[in-house]
Parts: C-alpha cells; sequence; structure tokens
C-alpha cells in the first residue's frame, strides 16, 4: 500500500487517494479521475467536492484553485474559470454538503486547516473513509433506527434536511452512513482556553519571580554564614534549572478522544474479510516464584479473550528464567482458556482476568439481560477455583526442585534446568488445527519463548528478552504491530486494542506513529495512597503536556509499538510543496526564481523513472546511512533483490540495501529480513509451519545479535536498566511521533509495591537507569541534535535523565534547616521589605502554579501533595544512592547491590504496607528527620533563653525544619509501622511538646526558691 501511495506522488498515476486512503475511481468516460491537472496529486471524486464546497478550494498539494468538473455542483468562484453549463447532477452530489457540515456528537469539531508542508492537518485527525453501502446490518435494527433518527434531528437543526417524511428514508440511511464512514477515527481536544492561558501567564510571572529572587540570593551574601549561604545559593540555582526542565514541557496539554464505532464501521463490514490490521502481545517474565505464576495466568487470559478478531491476536510469552513452572502454567492456561473466553465474549465482562473479574465488588448482574448468565459464571467461578487449585499445586511443587533436575511429563529432562546455560526453547499451544474452545470456535494464538543462555554472553536482560520476541514473532506471525505489556499488567478494558488501532490505522496520521503509550493505572493500593504508587501527577499531568508536543515517553508497558518504527527506520517524510510563483511576472523571472512548476515535475519525473516513482520518498535512514524500504510483496532469496536490478541505472541500485548490509543489521535470517520488507505484516503465501519454528529457534540463538545493529539502531535498545526511556528517546529522535491514550475506562492494570522498602528500590532502579544513561553517549544533552527531536521533548527527556542529581542539592537543603536551628545562624540576612515581597511573590507564584495545573488536569490536592511528600523522600534516599552506584558502575565497573531484609508482616489487607524492611536506603531520609527534631528543640530552647528577641529569627528556621519535617513524614510513618494501632501523627507531636515542655520547665525552675532581697554574698576582701 506504501509503495502505491508513493507512486501517487512520483508520477500521479496512483489509484489511492492520498487524502481518505480510498481509491480514487474513473470518470464516464472510463478515465482515471484526476482533481488537479497541475500536480496531478491523487484525490479521490469525495474528497474533492468536499474541499470544494466546504474546504479551501485548492489542491492541498500545490495550492491551485480546484476547476470545476462535470458533475461537480457550483461553488462561489466558479463563474469566472468554469468550462460546463452542466445542472443535471447538482442534486446529487448535495449530500456532500450535509457530509462536510456534519459535526461529531460533543459539537467540538475543527476543520481541516491546509499547512505548507503539503499535508492534510486535522485537528479531529485524518477525515478517511470508505465506500459502505449495506453496512447498516452491522447494528440491530432498534439501534440502527435511533441513529438514524438522531442524525436527521442534528440535520434539521441545522436546516440542511426537511421534515418530508416522502419515500427517502433508505437515502437518508445511506446519506448517515457514507457520513459515519466519512468522520474521523479520533479527534485532539486542547485544553479550554480559560484553564491553560492563566496557568501559561503564571509560569511566565514565576520565572520572571525567580530570576528576581535569584539575583536577590546571590547579591546580599550572609557573611556570618558565608559558607551555608553559598551551599543553599547553589542548591536553589540547580532547583530553578529543574524546574524549567519539568515545567516548559507541559506548556501544550491535550487530550484525545477516539471513536470505536467508526472503527467498527471502516474495517469490519458483512460479508467481507476483517481488514483491522493484526496484533502480537509480549509478555515478558524472568522467575515464577518472585512474580505468582497465577498473575501471569491472569494477564495471558485476559490478552487472549480481548475483544479483537482472534485470527489477528497472538500472544508470545517470554519467560526469561527457563522454569518449567511457567511452562506447565501456560498448559493450564492454554486449556482454561477454552472455557473462559467464549463465555467472556458472550457476556460481555470486564475485566477479563477472572482473579479481578471475580473479586470485583460491584453488581455484576448490571447490564447482563443473558437468562443463562447467574447460572454460568456460577460454574465458572468454580473452575476458575479449581484451576488456581491446579497451579497452586504447580506452585508447591517447584519449591523444591529435584537432584536430578526437572523432568517432562514424556520422561525427557527439562532442557531449562540449568538456567545460565540452556538451548531456546519454543512452544505453541494454541492457534493450530484443532485448538478450539468449546464452542468450536478458533482462539488467539499462545506461544511460549524461552531465548538461547550461554555463560560468558551479554544477555542484556529485559531488553535482550524483548528483542528476541520481535524476531520470533516477525517469524511466526508478522503482526504490523505489537503490544507490550508486563506479566502483572493485565488488559483491564477488552476494546484497548481497538483505542490503539483508531490511531495506527490512520491513513494519514498513523504511518508517523511509533508508538501509541496508555496510562499505568494500579490495583492493591491502599486509599491514601502513601507513598505516590499511582504516579498521578506523571501520568496525568506530564504525558498530557508531551502528548502536544512530540507525544510521550515510553515507560515500559501498555504501549503498542509499530513494528517499522522498531526496525530503526524513519518515518515518511512528506514531500515538500513548490514555492509559489506568480503569473503576473515575465517568463524569464520565473526561470531566475526557479522555474514553474510544471517544469519541475517533469524534471523529477525524468530523474526518477519508474523504479524511483514506486520507492520515492521512502528512504530509512539508520546510522547515518541512506537505505529503503520496499513495500512490495516480499520474497525470501535476497539475491533475487540484486538479479531484479539488472535493467536499472546504477544510482537506482545503490539506493538499495544488498544482501549483506540486510544481514549485517538484522541478523543472518532471510525469513526475519524478508519480514521487515513487509510493511503490513503477513507472513509469505507456502510457509511451512515446521521451517518457521526451526527458524524462530534460530533467531533467539545465543549468537544471532553478534556484529548486528540489535540493541544499538534496533529493537528495545541496550545501555541502561531503563531500556524504555532509550527505546523511546531514539525513535523521537529519528522524527516519530507518538500518542497517549487515556481510555475512560483504564486500558491495563497492574500491580505496585505499597511496602515502603520495595518502594524505595523501585525507584532505585529507575534512577539508576537514568544516570547510565545520562553517563552514555544517548545522553539528550548532547546525542540528536541532527535529528528531528523538538527541543520541548528534548528537556522532558532531559528531565528524564537528570532528575536524580537533584538528590544531592536536595539532601544538602533539607541539612540547612537543621544546622541553622543548632548553630543559631540563617542563610538569609535581614529581611527588608523590599526583599519579603519578592519572598512572598515567589511562594504565591508556586502556589498558583500548582492549583491552576491541578485545576487543567483533573488531579486531586492529595495526589499532588503526596507526589510532593515522595519527590523528597525519594530524592534523599533511592535518588541519592542511584548517582553513586551509577557513578561506581559506569565509571570504575563496581557494580553494588543494596539487600532487603524483611521482618513478620500482618495478615490483614494491606499488611505489606505495615511490613518493616531494613535496608540501607532508609539511612538518610531517617537522619534528616532526627536532624531536624533535635534542630527545633534546640531552636527553641535557644529562644526561651535569650528572651522575646530571638523569636523574630527563630520563626525562620522553624519554617524550613518543619518543611522538611511534613515532607519526610509518611516515610516516619513507614518507618514506625502501626505501633500498636497509635497514629504516627500523635507519637512525633508527643516528642516534639514533651521535649519543648521539659525545656520551658527547666527554664522556669519553680522548686528552686526565689530570693525578694538581695543577693549576699562573700566579697572576697576581708573586712
Amino acid at each position: 500500500m506504501a509503495s502505491s501511495t508513493m507512486a501517487g506522488f512520483g508520477s500521479g498515476s496512483g489509484k489511492v487517494c492520498k487524502v481518505c486512503g480510498d481509491e480514487i475511481g474513473h470518470k464516464e468516460d472510463g478515465e482515471l479521475f484526476v482533481a488537479c491537472h497541475v500536480c496531478t496529486f491523487p484525490v479521490c471524486r469525495p474528497c474533492y467536492e468536499y474541499e470544494r464546497s466546504d474546504g479551501t478550494q485548492c489542491c492541498p498539494h500545490c495550492n491551485t484553485r480546484y476547476k470545476r468538473h462535470k458533475g461537480s455542483p457550483r461553488v462561489a468562484g466558479d463563474e469566472e474559470d468554469s468550462d460546463h453549463d452542466d445542472f443535471d447532477d447538482e442534486l446529487q452530489t448535495k449530500n456532500h454538503k450535509d457530509v462536510s457540515d456534519r459535526q461529531p456528537e460533543n459539537g467540538d469539531y475543527n476543520n481541516q486547516q491546509w499547512h505548507p508542508n503539503g499535508q492534510v492537518f486535522s485537528i479531529a485527525g485524518s477525515t478517511a473513509g470508505k465506500d459502505f453501502e449495506g453496512d447498516k446490518e452491522i447494528y440491530g435494527s432498534a439501534e440502527w433506527k435511533e441513529r438514524v433518527e438522531k442524525w436527521k434531528v442534528r440535520q434539521e437543526k441545522r436546516g440542511l434536511v426537511s421534515n418530508d417524511d416522502g419515500g427517502n428514508d433508505q437515502a437518508e440511511e445511506d446519506d448517515y452512513l457514507m457520513a459515519e464512514a466519512r468522520q474521523p477515527l479520533w479527534r485532539k481536544i486542547p485544553i479550554s482556553s480559560s484553564l491553560i492561558s492563566p496557568y501559561r501567564i503564571v509560569i511566565v510571572l514565576r520565572f520572571i519571580i525567580l530570576v528576581f529572587f535569584l539575583r536577590f540570593r546571590i547579591l546580599t551574601p550572609a557573611y556570618d554564614a558565608f559558607p551555608l549561604w553559598l551551599i543553599s545559593v547553589i542548591c536553589e540555582v540547580w532547583f530553578a534549572f529543574s524546574w524549567i526542565l519539568d515545567q516548559f514541557p507541559k506548556w501544550f496539554p491535550i487530550r484525545r478522544e477516539t471513536y470505536l464505532d467508526r472503527l467498527s464501521l471502516r474495517f469490519e463490514r458483512e460479508e467481507e474479510p476483517n481488514q483491522l490490521l493484526p496484533v502480537d502481545v509480549f509478555v515478558s517474565t524472568v522467575d515464577p516464584l518472585k512474580e505468582p505464576p497465577i498473575i501471569t495466568a491472569n494477564t495471558v487470559l485476559s490478552i487472549l479473550s480481548v475483544d479483537y478478531p482472534v485470527e489477528k491476536v497472538s500472544c508470545y510469552v517470554s519467560d526469561d528464567g527457563a522454569s518449567m513452572l511457567l511452562f506447565d502454567t501456560l498448559s493450564e492456561t492454554a486449556e482454561f482458556a477454552r472455557r473462559w473466553v467464549p463465555f467472556c465474549k458472550k457476556h460481555n465482562v470486564e475485566p477479563r482476568a477472572p482473579e479481578f473479574y471475580f473479586n470485583e465488588k460491584i453488581d455484576y448482574l448490571k447490564d447482563k439481560v443473558h437468562p443463562s448468565f447467574v447460572k454460568e459464571r456460577r460454574a465458572m467461578k468454580r473452575e476458575y477455583e479449581e484451576f488456581k487449585v491446579r497451579i497452586n499445586a504447580l506452585v508447591a511443587k517447584a519449591q523444591k526442585k529435584p537432584e536430578e533436575g526437572w523432568v517432562m511429563q514424556d520422561g525427557t529432562p527439562w532442557p531449562g534446568n540449568n538456567t545460565r546455560d540452556h538451548p531456546g526453547m519454543i512452544q505453541v499451544y494454541l492457534g493450530s488445527a484443532g485448538a478450539l474452545d468449546v464452542d468450536g470456535k478458533e482462539l488467539p494464538r499462545l506461544v511460549y519463548v524461552s531465548r538461547e543462555k550461554r555463560p560468558g554472553y551479554q544477555h542484556h536482560k529485559k531488553a535482550g528478552a524483548m528483542n528476541c520476541l520481535v524476531r520470533v514473532s516477525a517469524v511466526l506471525t508478522n503482526a504490523p504491530f505489537m503490544l507490550n505489556l508486563d506479566c502483572d499488567h493485565y488488559i483491564n478494558n477488552s476494546k484497548a486494542l481497538r483505542e490503539a488501532m483508531c490511531f495506527l490505522m490512520d491513513p494519514q496520521f498513523g504511518k508517523k506513529l511509533c508508538y501509541v503509550q496508555f496510562p499505568q493505572r494500579f490495583d492493591g493500593i491502599d486509599r491514601h495512597d502513601r507513598y505516590a504508587n499511582r504516579n498521578v501527577v506523571f501520568f496525568d499531568i506530564n504525558m498530557l503536556g508531551l502528548d502536544g508536543i512530540q507525544g510521550p515517553v515510553y515507560v515500559g508497558t501498555g504501549c503498542v509499538f509499530n513494528r517499522q518504527a522498531l526496525y530503526g527506520y524513519d518515518p515518511p517524510v512528506s514531500e515538500k510543496r513548490p514555492k509559489m510563483t506568480c503569473d503576473c511576472w515575465p517568463s524569464w523571472c520565473c526561470c531566475c526564481c526557479g522555474g514553474s512548476r510544471k517544469k519541475s515535475k517533469k524534471k523529477g519525473e525524468k530523474k526518477r523513472g519508474l523504479l524511483g516513482g514506486l520507492l520515492y520518498n521512502k528512504k530509512k535512514k539508520m546510522m547515518g546511512k541512506n537505505y529503503m524500504r520496499k513495500g512490495s510483496a516480499p520474497v525470501f532469496d535476497l539475491e533475487e533483490i540484486e538479479e531484479g536490478l539488472e535493467g536499472y541505472e546504477e544510482l537506482e541500485k545503490s539506493s538499495l540495501m544488498s544482501q549483506k548490509n540486510f544481514e549485517k543489521r538484522f541478523g543472518q535470517s532471510p525469513v526475519f529480513i524478508a519480514s521487515t520488507l513487509m510493511e503490513n505484516g503477513g507472513l509469505p503465501q507456502g510457509t511451512n509451519t515446521t521451517s518457521l519454528i526451526k527458524e524462530a529457534i534460530h533467531v533467539i540463538s545465543i549468537g544471532y545479535e553478534e556484529k548486528t545493529e540489535w540493541g544499538k539502531e534496533i529493537g528495545w535498545i541496550y545501555g541502561s536498566v531503563t531500556e524504555d526511556i532509550l527505546t523511546g528517546f531514539k525513535m523521537h529522535c529519528r522524527g516519530w511521533k507518538s500518542v497517549y491514550c487515556v481510555p475512560r475506562r483504564p486500558a491495563f492494570k497492574g500491580s505496585a509495591p505499597i511496602n515502603l522498602s520495595d518502594r524505595l528500590h523501585q525507584v532505585l532502579r529507575w534512577a539508576l537507569g537514568s544516570v547510565e544513561i545520562f553517563l552514555s553517549r544517548h545522553c539528550p544533552l548532547w546525542y540528536g541534535y541532527g535529528g528531528k527531536l523538538k527541543w520541548l521533548e528534548r528537556l522532558a527527556y532531559t528531565n528524564t535523565i537528570v532528575y536524580p542529581f537533584t538528590s544531592i542539592p536536595l539532601l544538602a537543603y533539607c541539612t540547612i534547616p537543621a544546622v541553622c536551628l543548632l548553630t543559631g545562624k540563617f542563610i538569609i540576612p535581614t529581611l527588608s521589605n523590599l526583599t519579603s515581597v519578592w519572598f512572598l511573590a515567589l511562594f504565591l507564584s508556586i502556589i498558583a502554579t500548582s492549583v491552576l495545573e491541578l485545576r487543567w488536569s483533573g488531579v486531586s490536592i492529595q495526589d499532588w501533595w503526596r507526589n510532593e511528600q515522595f519527590w523528597v523522600i525519594g530524592g534523599v534516599s533511592a535518588h541519592l544512592f542511584a548517582v553513586f552506584q551509577g557513578l561506581l558502575k559506569v565509571l570504575a565497573g563496581i557494580d553494588t547491590n543494596f539487600t532487603v531484609t524483611a521482618k513478620a508482616a500482618e495478615d490483614a489487607e494491606f499488611g505489606e504496607l505495615y511490613m518493616f524492611k531494613w535496608t540501607t536506603l532508609l539511612i538518610p531520609p531517617t537522619t534528616l528527620i532526627i536532624l531536624n527534631m533535635v534542630g527545633v528543640v534546640a531552636g527553641i530552647s535557644d529562644a526561651i533563653n535569650n528572651g522575646y528577641g530571638s523569636w523574630g529569627p527563630l520563626f525562620g528556621k522553624l519554617f524550613f525544619a518543619f518543611w522538611v519535617i511534613v515532607h519526610l513524614y509518611p516515610f516516619l510513618k513507614g518507618l514506625m509501622g502501626r505501633q500498636n494501632r497509635t497514629p504516627t501523627i500523635v507519637v512525633l507531636w508527643s516528642i516534639l511538646l514533651a521535649s519543648i515542655f521539659s525545656l520551658v520547665w527547666v527554664r522556669i525552675d519553680p522548686f528552686l526558691p526565689k530570693q525578694t532581697g538581695p543577693v549576699l554574698k562573700q566579697c572576697g576582701v576581708e573586712c
């Protein structure tokens, strides 16, 4: 499809409309319809009529005004250039006016605009559509009549349809169907100007105030506490820099809305093959004893029962621990899926992970009208409990490994008995002949994959496992899109894949998308979210801001990829529109200015020739070299690629990669290399399943990636434990865009560590990965400046790798209040009225920015405050250790690990929340709390002893000390546990108040007798 589309660019003889993707069609005389006779840009008749009636009336490619064709209705401006006087078909095209005037249900539709790059851009997305005659059977009769009536009411309000109830019902239904078909699959919803404009104004004001505040701090040193002043100023300058990196990428936040009914209308027609593109789903796991098999099984079951054509879904499970436990678990899961999948699709249940479906505390009879639902649900729940018993028996059996190793059911030893030295293993459970559900219907394919491992080789952890899944899936199914999930992230919304397809299958916008990222949502978190596990501020504020620039960052799970983007290809580049020339100037002037458009067009056609027309604009840049991706039918013998070029010029030969270059980049697998040439995926006809399995084993062998570009330019990028940031960054540098999709029902849900120590170790791993990227060649501060990464996007990526270094100034800044209280000195000299104004303005601007941010994003103040608290907790603990661990690992080659020691936990709900696990990460925050509490007591003691004059300077010191204590309060709460159900705040205030009252008591000294007369002392002189 891509090749034929590009052919339209090159020669003007393409048969596909460049605007909507439909066939262009022919005129009455049998000739191909040509909308613009100047540049012959391929546009179909409906798009031509739409543009003339409600658009700019100009060609989107050369910006020349469209002339009226025979049979087209007249529009304003046709009088002077009309060549026909044909009025017979005026009424036949009246419906195009209706189609163009129809707006989405919420009424927030924006018309298309032509941009200088020659592309059709709409804030509502591409207006692609097809001819859908007879598609009304998709809906039931009652639903169809209701939809048509609603449409007629809207048209009557606009005065476009009369109330005459004549014999035009069928025509009106066809008009409505056509209108629905040509509507966009998604639309962009900008944040209201009443919400975003004040927010931007306050950001600018805060920046100005910050500049003046820093100027004051630098020019007014505190000479009596110069070291403390210098440290505080350095910290404040760094905080200002960090705030800029975090704040300005949120300048253009947007939201997006999808239309699943239009997706179904467009690609799922009655009595026609389903046109939705296939999706391969990847699930990664390492150790089934740490990642419970029942959770992985639920994730797999939710994938197998997803609301998508079964023949277009394949699930690949990567077992990086070569565990027979997971192998047997998937075997049991495949058997249980034969009953679970038809149950879900029959009754349309949500979610489709049985563990979470049966545990939901809702009315499961709501919207369920099938009479047998209650009986079948009870039976299914009983079968699921039996399934859990079998899985738990497998787990219990796996706790003690036999001395001779594990043995499979056929008596052969398990190949993965040595987890560090074993061959590659692939097992297909479902998707082959005979693997049907209880109703006799086909099930999605389920494949177990365990890559080969040998001692002495670098395996690259999760990134290496994901690249193996990419190659295996390319050989076995080769779906053009891939969904990546962690083993504990199940599909919570069965229509999640359709949500992603609304963007990826958009005929214009979808070709430039590298991935669609969904937000992460979590189960099992306590109501107060003490340690900000939900990460709401990041997913509901920062990611929305990035979506308005070049797209969100890849966060490691819940992401649907475009396979071609992972192969290191560049996105398709739009041909720039030629410069406009004026006909009023002499011809010699036009020649000086570059010549006419027609001449340049002919010259380009002559240069490109036939092959250039097919492959024009499909150059792919990889590592500074220009490569071409072929979109035609694939071949397995790569030598035929060379043989097919014998009749062409040397310049055209050099534009294609040779077989050697293919193997150097993708590895020595002709089957896999052939799959990379298929832009829309799929397998060649006549392929042998047995030979494909052998080839799949080959592509996961230990030495396959040697001397290739895997992990460097292709697939998941190696070099950091946070491979997700690197992978998304490389794609954005090539010019790809990404999309943030937030459906009303969360697409995926997972589990998060709610225990303090586990949460800190999770944050430590993320921060360590950021430090590794900062010290690598892929650092956003200096990488990819010759690419197409936007500046605000670069700021966001810089923030993702710089934030761990904020821990050093943060630790120093949190220590300064305690030092000031203990020494009696302060970092700020005596405040004047003007200085007080700058301090007050800074605090007010910080508060105003936060309030307005919460206002446009919808985030609650509790979530925002928890995020602020954990920013301090993680900054002075996990981030600090990550910086030193990363420096030791990268610069000195020393890999350090921090162990976690668990103590007893309670069996109540959220018992893990109160479990105390000692780890080295707890030392810095604990020290800070003790220092500041001692400082508060010492400061108040000093003020009591010195009288009223010392209370004024004390308030500033106490304010900063309490700021530290309040931010570290959740940490203190986790450190103390339940304490026999006594609230931690009571314990904290009891200690503080007891200390203060003790000091006051000592100062008053009530038990010593008071002398009222003069003090009589011996003078020391003999009188």
